[in-house]
């Protein structure tokens, strides 16, 4: 887990708009060069050796690790969608690939099922942060709100000249949708462990808490990131552990399952 982390921070930092344009696309591409598709590294560096270990132990899917390079160049061209299928490929380029990496390593009952459900899951959390940092991805010139979305709700020009009015609308329709993102997600849970899935379903629930204040006050997320309280988390903290169920390979914890989905955790709350 700690290999495919570190490859995904390192993608990541690609997206850091303080490095001069050109440094970007050069970071993407040592990326690249970095996936052990024939199973030996083409550089001599600490975290493409550690993927090839990774791939040698476990059955990762490592095209998933160049959906997440594509999702993070998308980024950098500014990010704007015309449908909103066109979104759920972003988010399971940015996401659903990190679950379905470590799906691989974590086990399952039923890993072709899990690994499909794991990248649902995925896509909803991504759509709750994209909701939560909607004016970050303004100011970055990431424009995810689809723009037929928009176009139900009588506007056709740029999110950013919309009526706030006309925006809280539209984000109350994402979250709603988002909501089925994750009811069908969920049904990950049955598959995994004892402590996978008390994890899973902690970070979950901590994303849909998020997801009600965006849906409860919309108004909110125009005005920048909302965050949780201490005692909103309270109810999605992790139940006690457990003792692993046989089969079960890697201990479990919080941030464990934060990063299983390929996401942050939400604002205000400690991994």
């Amino acid at each position: 887990m700690c290999a495919i982390f570190a490859f995904v921070r390192r993608v990541d930092d690609a997206r850091d708009v303080s490095l001069h344009r050109t440094q970007r696309p050069w970071l993407l591409a040592q990326a690249r060069a970095g996936v052990p598709h024939d199973g030996t590294p083409r550089r001599d560096e600490a975290v493409p050796v550690a993927l090839r270990d990774v791939k040698r132990r476990f059955p990762i899917p490592l095209a998933s690790l160049d959906d997440f390079i594509d999702g993070v160049e998308s980024d950098l061209f500014g990010g704007k969608y015309a449908t909103f299928e066109d979104l759920a490929r972003y988010c399971r380029q940015v996401a659903g690939s990190i679950g379905r990496l470590s799906i691989a390593v974590l086990g399952s009952r039923d890993p072709a099922t899990a690994a499909a459900l794991a990248d649902d899951l995925g896509v909803a959390m991504q759509l709750t942060n994209i909701l939560r940092d909607l004016v970050e991805g303004f100011e970055c010139a990431r424009l995810y709100l689809p723009r037929e979305d928009l176009a139900l709700f009588g506007w056709s020009g740029s999110p950013l000249s919309a009526p706030p009015d006309l925006l809280c609308r539209v984000i109350r329709y994402e979250a709603r949708r988002n909501r089925e993102w994750y009811k069908r997600g969920l049904l990950l849970l049955p598959l995994l462990d004892a402590r996978g899935g008390a994890c899973i379903e902690a970070i979950a629930g901590i994303y849909t808490s998020v997801l009600d204040r965006i849906e409860r006050t919309p108004n909110d997320v125009l005005r920048g990131r909302i965050s949780l309280s201490a005692a909103q988390n309270a109810p999605a903290t992790p139940r006690p552990p457990t003792r692993p169920q046989e089969g079960s390979r890697v201990p479990h914890d919080r941030s464990t399952a934060a990063f299983y989905l390929g996401l942050e955790a939400p604002a205000g709350v400690a991994t």
